[in-house]
């Protein structure tokens, strides 16, 4: 079979336009963030299958600013069960998780043992909250407070990254990278922390 040069440059060609069109009118996120989607409810990733990681102190001294420009101390997050996820509007992976965790925030929202802290890391964080008013998603979003940083223990080297912090102040569950928070495994999970 003879290798048709033509019909190979034509369909590169294609291919490198498309991808710039979906670049240039800001598509690209969402269309990769889509197609990560899919991949997640396949369920191969899965935060059910975390290693075991030693329990470390959480930290609390430090606040956040909420989509009303107001701060909010995470001392008031002690005490309870607290999922902490750290995104952004640009980041394709956080796009793709996004549906699950609204999903998951929809079934504890009016639970008072359970917080869900979802902490935008867009420079400008108007980006954070026109992205989830066009996505209609309604879980609390934060911004860090830049003067005073984010402690230590929740640094990662990527997003998405998210933690679930016990009761009794302790890190129990760190995950870095997209996953499907949405399935019956991960809410008897949550639902045992509430539970003590």
């Amino acid at each position: 079979m003879k290798f048709n040069w033509k019909k190979e440059i034509r369909d590169w060609v294609i291919l490198g336009l498309t991808l710039t069109f979906l670049w240039v009118t800001g598509l690209f996120s969402e269309v990769a963030g889509f197609t990560q989607r899919m991949v997640l409810a396949t369920g191969i990733i899965s935060p059910s299958e975390l290693p075991e990681i030693e329990k470390t102190d959480a930290a609390y001294d430090f606040k956040l600013v909420t989509v009303d420009g107001t701060f909010f101390d995470f001392e008031e997050a002690r005490g309870k069960v607290v999922f902490i996820n750290f995104w952004a509007s640009w980041c394709t992976p956080c796009i793709a998780e996004m549906p699950n965790i609204q999903n998951l925030y929809e079934d504890y929202k009016e639970n008072d043992e359970i917080l869900f802290v979802m902490i935008g890391l867009d420079r400008d964080p108007k980006k954070s909250l026109d992205f989830i008013k066009r996505k209609e998603f309604d879980f609390p979003i934060y911004t860090p407070d830049y003067n005073d940083g984010i402690p230590a223990v929740y640094e990662s080297t990527s997003i998405p990254t998210t933690f679930v912090l016990t009761k009794d102040g302790k890190i129990d569950m760190k995950k870095v990278g997209m996953a499907n928070y949405d399935s019956d495994r991960f809410r008897k999970y949550l639902n045992k922390l509430i539970s003590k």
